[in-house]
C-alpha cells in the first residue's frame, strides 16, 4: 500500500475516526516545512473546520514560516476561523518574522473590519518585532495611517521606537504624540535607572536582598514599556542588579525576555541569577528552553527549579524526546521533581493515547 501524502494526511485533522485523527496530527508535528506548506494551504482552501485546525495546528508547529498565512485568514470570511488565526499568532508571538509583524501593521491600516484591527492591536503589543514596521507607518503619506502608529507606539511605550518618534515630530499630524510618548518613555528610563543605582549602593548580604525585593516591587507596576530595558540590565556588572531584572522580567511575562534569559541561564557565572532565569522562564511557559532545562536537571541548586519549568511548557510534543528521563525521574527521591516529573510523563502518554502511570496504578489497586 502506497503511502500517503502530507496533503491527505492534513486533510484527515478533522476525519470522524479519532485514529485518523491522531494519524494526521503526528504527522503534522513531524513533517517540518512540508508539512508546514500543506497545512497553509489548507488554510486557504479547506472547509471551515479544516481552516480552524490548521491554525491550530501551526501554533503548535510555531514555525515563522506560517506567520504571512496566518495574517492572511485575519480576513477570512469566517468569524471562527478569524479567532483560531488571532489564535495562533498569540501563541506565535515569540516566533514570528519581520514579514508576519508587517503583514499585522499593514492590516491596522487596511483593514475595513474594527475587530480585526482593535485585535492587531493587542497582537503587536506582544510581538517583539512590530516596533520597527510601526516606525515605518509613521512615514506613511496617509495621516490617519500615521496617527493609528503613533498612538500604538505610545501604548507600548518600547525604547526602540525613541528614534522613529523624533523623526515623526517633523508631521503636524503626530507631533503632539511623538512628544507626549518620548516624555514618557525618558520618564521611564529615568526611574528604571535610578531605582537600580540605588540597589547598588546598598551594601550587606541581608540588606541586598531586601532591597533586591523592593526594587523588584516598585519596579513591576511599569510593566511591559520596562521589557526592554530590563534586558539591558541582565548585562550588568552587579549580579544582584541582574537577578532583579530577571525576577522582573519573568513576573512581566514578556516573550521578549526569553532569549536574554535563555543567554543567563546558559552562561551567566552566577547560580542566583541562573535560579532567577530558570525561574522566570518558567513563568513565561515559552518551550524554546527546553533543551536548557534538561541540561539544569542535574544541577543541583537548579533541577527543582528546571523540572517545575518543564512542567508549566503547554507545547508538550517539544518534550517528547525526553520521556524516557520524565519516566525515570518518577522514582527521583526528592518529591517535586518525581511529581512534576510524573505529570509531564502522563501527559506525554495522553497524547500517545496511552493510560497515564498513574490511573494504571489506581485501577491496579482496585
Amino acid at each position: 500500500m502506497p503511502k500517503e501524502s502530507i496533503d491527505t494526511l492534513v486533510a484527515e485533522l478533522t476525519h470522524e475516526e479519532e485514529w485518523r485523527r491522531m494519524r494526521a496530527t503526528a504527522a503534522c508535528l513531524a513533517g517540518g516545512p512540508r508539512a508546514v506548506q500543506a497545512l497553509t494551504q489548507a488554510l486557504r482552501t479547506g472547509d471551515v473546520p479544516l481552516r480552524i485546525e490548521a491554525a491550530a495546528m501551526l501554533s503548535r508547529i510555531k514555525d515563522p514560516a506560517a506567520g504571512v498565512a496566518l495574517v492572511n485568514a485575519l480576513r477570512d470570511s469566517e468569524e471562527s476561523v478569524r479567532q483560531a488565526a488571532f489564535a495562533a499568532l498569540e501563541q506565535m508571538a515569540g516566533n514570528v518574522d519581520d514579514e508576519t509583524a508587517v503583514g499585522l501593521v499593514r492590516n491596522l491600516h487596511e483593514s475595513p473590519d474594527e475587530d480585526v484591527r482593535h485585535r492587531v492591536r493587542q497582537l503587536l503589543g506582544v510581538i517583539p518585532n512590530a516596533i520597527t514596521p510601526l516606525c515605518d507607518m509613521l512615514k506613511h503619506p496617509d495621516a490617519e495611517a500615521q496617527t493609528t502608529a503613533a498612538t500604538i507606539l505610545e501604548h507600548l511605550l518600547d525604547p526602540r521606537s525613541a528614534d522613529g518618534l523624533i523623526d515623526a515630530m517633523a508631521s503636524p499630524a503626530v507631533r503632539d504624540i511623538a512628544v507626549r510618548t518620548l516624555k514618557k518613555l525618558g520618564a521611564i528610563r529615568e526611574r528604571i535607572d535610578a531605582t537600580f543605582n540605588a540597589l547598588r549602593d546598598v551594601e550587606g548580604a541581608s540588606e541586598r536582598e531586601e532591597a533586591r525585593m523592593a526594587t523588584v516591587m516598585e519596579l513591576l507596576g511599569i510593566g511591559r514599556p520596562a521589557v526592554e530595558i530590563l534586558i539591558e540590565y541582565l548585562e550588568d556588572d552587579d549580579w544582584l542588579i541582574r537577578e532583579a531584572a530577571a525576577d522582573l522580567l519573568g513576573k512581566i511575562g514578556d516573550v521578549r525576555a526569553v532569549e536574554p534569559l535563555m543567554t543567563r541561564l546558559e552562561k551567566d557565572k552566577d547560580t542566583g541569577v541562573k535560579e532567577y532565569a530558570v525561574k522566570s522562564l518558567g513563568l513565561i511557559g515559552d518551550p524554546r528552553p527546553a533543551q536548557l532545562y534538561i541540561e539544569a536537571i542535574p544541577i543541583r541548586p537548579l533541577r527543582v527549579m528546571a523540572i517545575e519549568a518543564l512542567a508549566k511548557i503547554k507545547d508538550v510534543e517539544v518534550l517528547r524526546p525526553y520521556n524516557e528521563l520524565f519516566n525515570r525521574l518518577r522514582s527521583d527521591r526528592d518529591g517535586i521533581v518525581s511529581y512534576s516529573a510524573g505529570l509531564i510523563a502522563d501527559k506525554l502518554a495522553a497524547l500517545e493515547g496511552e493510560q497515564p502511570v498513574g490511573q494504571e496504578e489506581s485501577e491496579d489497586h482496585e
